[in-house]
């Protein structure tokens, strides 16, 4: 009878120790799950400024979302927005982890409207990329 016992109790228990010890995933490598990330521009994107008679153009780029573990890359790049002509400003931030990011667009040629293209893209998870534009153009 104390041998039937001990079976009912511990051939269970053994099974459930093994049952609990068993790797299910996650844990030490890091996750590649993140939030898709959610970025504002000042000026607005989408947005067509009217002309103005400055010769540097701000630009704020704003990561509303969660940031990425790693932080992200922000690529401007000014073009000519008939696509004529050479590129008429770039910038490249390689890596920030900071919420809020400012530029400074120069070298805006007169009477041209511009086209300026953000790519905001996760160092953590290359898919994980945001892409906005607005246009603007400078007056003499």
């Amino acid at each position: 009878m104390k041998k039937r016992l001990l079976q009912l109790f511990i051939v269970p228990a053994i099974i459930f120790g093994i049952g609990s010890c068993s790797d299910k995933g996650g844990g030490g490598g890091g996750s590649t799950d993140e939030s898709n990330l959610v970025v504002t521009l000042n000026p607005p994107a989408g947005s067509t400024q009217p002309a103005a008679p400055q010769i540097d153009f701000p630009l704020n780029v704003s990561i509303t979302s969660t940031m990425p573990p790693q932080g992200v890359t922000i690529d401007v790049v000014v073009k000519k927005d008939d696509g004529s002509g050479a590129t008429v400003f770039t910038a490249n931030n390689p890596g920030t982890t900071s919420p809020s990011t400012n530029f400074s667009i120069t070298g805006t040629p007169i009477g041209v409207i511009c086209l300026t293209t953000v790519t905001v893209t996760s160092k953590t998870k290359a898919t994980n990329t945001v892409t906005l534009s607005y246009r603007y153009s400078r007056k003499s």
